[in-house]
């Protein structure tokens, strides 16, 4: 007879553990490029936040990386960068920091490019985005749920801590 009860196969934990390299980094940046806002943060949003006007009229075509790294307030920094890090370090993990980081910056890089696409539809709804900033890495970390549900689609995920729900269904 064993000493040792049977293992479980019940089981919750807080987030996916020891932070990765690359998010380390991502999350870094961001903190550093928000904590930059508050001594400049009309220039700053005016230069690095994604204005479609100034991408199109303009030739500021590095709006569409930065203005992944602004984030309004300490709320929508927090929420951004928790996704990042309870997502992007078990990803980092399976696909290993180089692809991580590719994977990042090119769904970063799309989210800019079909926020850009939409304020040109010709559709009165989507007009006042044409000359107004989009700010923020949740185009990034939406690729990165999606990424995460394919891989681990029955991963619980708490809802508002309280309920779990698989991954599958809470990135739908």
């Amino acid at each position: 007879m064993s000493r040792y009860a049977p293992p479980s196969t019940f089981s919750y934990s807080l987030g996916p553990g020891p932070i990765t390299p690359a998010v380390k980094w991502i999350i870094l940046a961001n903190v550093a490029v928000f904590v930059a806002t508050f001594f400049f943060a009309e220039p700053v949003r005016y230069y690095f936040g994604l204005i479609p006007q100034f991408v199109i009229e303009k030739g500021w075509f590095w709006q569409l990386g930065t203005y992944m790294f602004l984030h309004a307030d300490p709320m929508h920094i927090l929420l951004n960068m928790l996704g990042v890090w309870m997502f992007g370090v078990t990803l980092e993990r399976r696909w290993g920091t180089t692809f991580f980081t590719k994977y990042y910056a090119i769904t970063g890089l799309g989210a800019g490019l079909t926020a850009l696409l939409v304020s040109l539809l010709p559709f009165e709804a989507t007009r006042p985005a044409y000359d107004s900033a989009t700010i923020g890495a949740s185009g990034a970390l939406f690729r990165l749920l999606v990424a995460f549900a394919i891989y681990y689609p029955h991963q619980p995920i708490l809802l508002m801590l309280l309920f779990p729900i698989p991954a599958r269904i809470f990135v739908m």
